[in-house]
């Protein structure tokens, strides 16, 4: 009887490896995936781009709360036990997610940004313009624009959607990856409201516009 228990042991135990195997592959097959678009590198190059030009935000981050080890639920326990198993198994995923703004075409985009940023302020201050879910800016509420300064907000806005524009196309040209320019700017529009100051109107995908 001994015998037939040790056996059921080891067979369980192989069923159990066996899972935990298959589980691991599938998690695996999951990031590779993900990491396809690296959307955390994609963010953090925004963000870069879009402190140059705006400045530091001053939107406070919320702390993350610490949690311990020996509380953690045995969940948590058991996908820190898979992230430790898939770091093993693909440890060049996470390091190869990143993405280049260093070009010159990006740098250039850049400083045309930043050097109107200063000109469109007030206007986004006003409420007169505001930012567009698909990463641009409009011209929200002409009416609150001096006559004599209309012209001048549109063609502010014209000339920085030109170089919103050409700035995501050039992110993803600059990264062999043409084909991530929606998701680039998918990645702005969001980090532009989330940078943006407060009091700032932004557009909704329904169309409605907020202020921050």
């Amino acid at each position: 009887m001994a015998g037939i228990r040790v056996e059921g042991g080891l067979g369980m135990k192989r069923w159990i490896n066996a899972g935990i195997a298959t589980g691991c592959l599938a998690l695996a097959a999951c990031v590779t995936i993900n990491v396809y678009f690296p959307a955390a590198a994609a963010e953090k190059a925004a963000d870069r781009i879009i402190e140059d030009i705006w400045g530091p935000s001053d939107a406070e981050k919320p702390q993350a709360k610490e949690q311990s080890s020996l509380s953690a639920p045995a969940g948590g326990v058991m996908l820190a036990a898979a992230q430790g198993v898939l770091d093993f198994l693909i440890p060049v995923a996470s390091a190869q997610a990143d993405i280049d703004i260093s070009s010159p075409a990006i740098r250039a985009l850049t400083a045309s940004m930043k050097g109107r940023a200063h000109d469109l302020e007030p206007f986004f201050d006003s409420g007169a313009i505001g930012l567009t879910s698909d990463g641009l800016v409009e011209l929200r509420d002409a009416n609150s624009v001096p006559l004599v300064d209309r012209n001048r907000a549109r063609k502010l806005v014209s000339d920085e959607n030109a170089d919103r524009n050409a700035l995501y196309r050039e992110i993803a040209n600059a990264n062999d990856h043409p084909d991530w320019e929606s998701d680039i700017r998918g990645t702005f529009a969001d980090r532009w409201i989330a940078n943006a100051h407060a009091g700032w109107y932004y557009k909704k995908g329904s169309g409605d516009w907020v202020r921050k």
